[in-house]
């Protein structure tokens, strides 16, 4: 994030803040649609669970009626009518039959059969009052349906209903009955006959028997222990709708409905992902819009942020700009945002006023400079002859005394005179007279002049053959450019580190001189100052610590004089180069040869 403009910090705020926004609502939105699909689902199973028990209740109803209505035709109103008139009566029910297709019966008030259609070996005169439904039908003479029974001489899963006989009196004459067979009845919706991905149980809550799994020759299924079916436990529990996890963690979605007359409760389950799977299939809609008008939102916030911080990008460029190059010049246009348009106001009275003081530092540092020159000449001038023995021999010490303080003098001469030069050429008052210059003469003259410093610092000086090149320089200025850049090299090389200069045709066709030794090179943090005035980068040696920090600096108005510029790289050492124009006459003949 250090690294990061204000812009782009600005607009990752931005995005970052909406995108959790986004999440935050799509979590939310995820959450509440899930939510409605699982109530609507629930309800689903409750409607459907309710349909269920409705429909087996009304077939209920519908044989209880026709029961009794059987039952009312088998008295005269005074007693029951022969067993030849019911057994005549019983053959003629063929409604009633399909109803009971596992076979009507007749009682008399003890219970005991009298007369069947469905003949059953050993029921007639058996008698039934020991079931637990007949001794409520014989209490409360209403119609009863009992629970789930196993036939006595069938062996069947039954279904009794009784629909008590009385007199005109009031008096019990006896019971009409109906048997349905639950294996083979339509009564119970078959589980087979649901989606094999839908729980459907028909449990008894009295008995504690699973209805729709009872069997011929079987005994009746008791209900799982509790803990061993969750499903059937959350039905048990009272609670009608509700999400439970069974014991192999899959969610699933229930409903019950209780069939007081029988006293059944109809089960149905769906899986969870019954209400995931649309649910997703709805969000994912919802989640397309959202990314793109989340990256619609983004790139708008880039677009804004850009738009708002670019008058800041522009003067952070100038500022770096004046920065690198030393320049004060040059004004912010003052528009944008009120902030912006101050802070641009700030900047250009900050400039006006460097301009003044650079100004002020200049006519000082160039009227002291004069000032000094000439009584420092005198001073020099002095000297030399105090050394050179023009008043008489001067004893030891006076003599050592007068060669430091000419060394010095010679030291503060060259200091004035790089600030004036430096001075004319900032100001534009140097004046350079540039011609057709021989590269490789150019580079022999430099290392002749430095030879004797190479020969002192123990650093091999090497001018390499590079082809007739020629360039368009002032060869006065140019000399003094090499100087400084050789001269650096040798002071900065290690013993017996070689320092070469070369020159070579660059890309647009300038001539490049490079002067390169094998030292440790200008500090990375260095770079940006490396040819301001004053400025020095200080590697912990007393060689780099000598000289004014103008060289450079000269050397880069010099080169700008004569319309070239100057430039450094490390590699396997520090490289200085300046670049000035090819002379005319080189292109000419390069032409020439072109067309040859």
């Amino acid at each position: 994030m250090k690294s990061l403009s204000l812009g782009t910090r600005i607009a990752l705020i931005t995005i970052l803040t909406s995108a959790v926004t986004v999440l935050i609502l799509l979590g939310t939105a995820y959450n509440e649609l899930l939510r409605d699909f699982e109530r609507v689902l629930s309800q689903k199973q409750l409607i459907e669970t309710r349909s269920l028990a409705d429909d087996v209740n009304r077939a209920l109803e519908t044989r209880i009626s026709a029961l009794q209505a059987f039952a009312s035709t088998l008295t005269d109103g005074e007693r029951l009518i022969s067993l030849r008139q019911m057994g005549n009566l019983m053959g003629r029910q063929s409604s009633l039959s399909n109803y009971f297709q596992a076979g009507l019966t007749v009682m008399d008030a003890n219970a005991v059969a009298i007369a069947e259609n469905i003949f059953v070996p050993g029921r007639i005169g058996t008698s039934y009052a020991d079931r637990s439904h007949f001794r409520r039908a014989i209490a409360s003479r209403e119609p009863v349906i009992s629970s789930p029974i196993i036939g006595r001489k069938t062996g069947l899963p039954l279904l009794s209903f009784l629909a008590p006989i009385e007199s005109d009196e009031g008096d019990l004459l006896g019971f009409a009955g109906g048997i349905v067979n639950l294996e083979e009845s339509d009564l119970i919706p078959h589980p087979a006959a649901t989606d094999q991905n839908v729980i459907f149980k028909v449990l008894d809550t009295e008995r504690f028997i699973q209805v729709d799994s009872l069997k011929s020759n079987a005994p009746m299924p008791e209900l799982p222990a509790p803990g061993e079916n969750l499903i059937v436990d959350a039905a048990l529990s009272g609670v009608t709708s509700g999400v439970v996890t069974d014991g192999d963690g899959q969610k699933w979605i229930y409903a019950t409905e209780h069939l007081q007359r029988v006293g059944w409760m109809f089960l149905r389950a769906v899986p969870y992902e019954t209400a995931t799977r649309p649910a997703w299939a709805s969000f994912r809609k919802f989640l397309l819009v959202s990314v793109f008008a989340t990256l619609l939102l983004a790139a708008a916030a880039l677009a804004l942020t850009r738009a708002a911080t670019r008058p800041l990008e522009l003067m952070s460029r100038k500022i770096r700009s004046m920065t690198r190059d030393g320049s004060a010049s040059g004004r912010l246009a003052e528009f944008g945002p009120p902030e912006v348009r101050n802070l641009a106001t700030a900047f250009n009275t900050l400039m006006t006023e460097r301009e003044g003081l650079d100004r002020l530092k200049d006519e000082f540092v160039s009227t002291v400079s004069h000032e000094l020159r000439t009584p420092l000449t005198s001073v020099n001038g002095s000297l030399k002859l105090l050394r050179s023995g023009a008043a008489g021999e001067l004893p030891t010490k006076a003599q050592a005394m007068v060669d430091v303080a000419f060394r010095n003098s010679e030291q503060l001469q060259n200091l004035i005179s790089d600030l004036l030069d430096f001075n004319k050429a900032v100001a534009g008052r140097m004046q350079v007279y540039p011609e057709t210059v021989s590269a490789q003469k150019a580079i022999a003259d430099a290392c002749e002049g430095n030879s004797s410093m190479a020969k002192h610092y123990r650093v091999p000086l090497r001018a390499d053959d590079c082809g007739d090149l020629h360039l368009f320089a002032d060869p006065v200025r140019l000399r003094q450019v090499l100087d400084n850049f050789v001269s650096n090299a040798i002071k900065f090389s290690p013993v017996g580190g070689l320092v070469r200069i070369w020159s070579a045709k660059s890309q647009d066709g300038q001539i490049r001189i490079t002067v390169s030794d094998q030292g440790d090179g200008v500090p990375k943090t260095f770079e940006d100052r490396l040819f301001q005035r004053f400025e020095q980068a200080e590697s912990g040696t007393d060689r780099a610590k000598a000289g004014t920090g103008l060289g450079l600096a000269i050397t880069r108005e010099l080169a700008r004089l004569m319309g070239g510029e100057v430039g450094y790289y490390y590699d396997g050492g520090a490289n200085f180069w300046i670049e000035l124009p090819a002379s005319m006459s080189m292109h000419s003949a390069g032409g020439e040869h072109e067309n040859a």
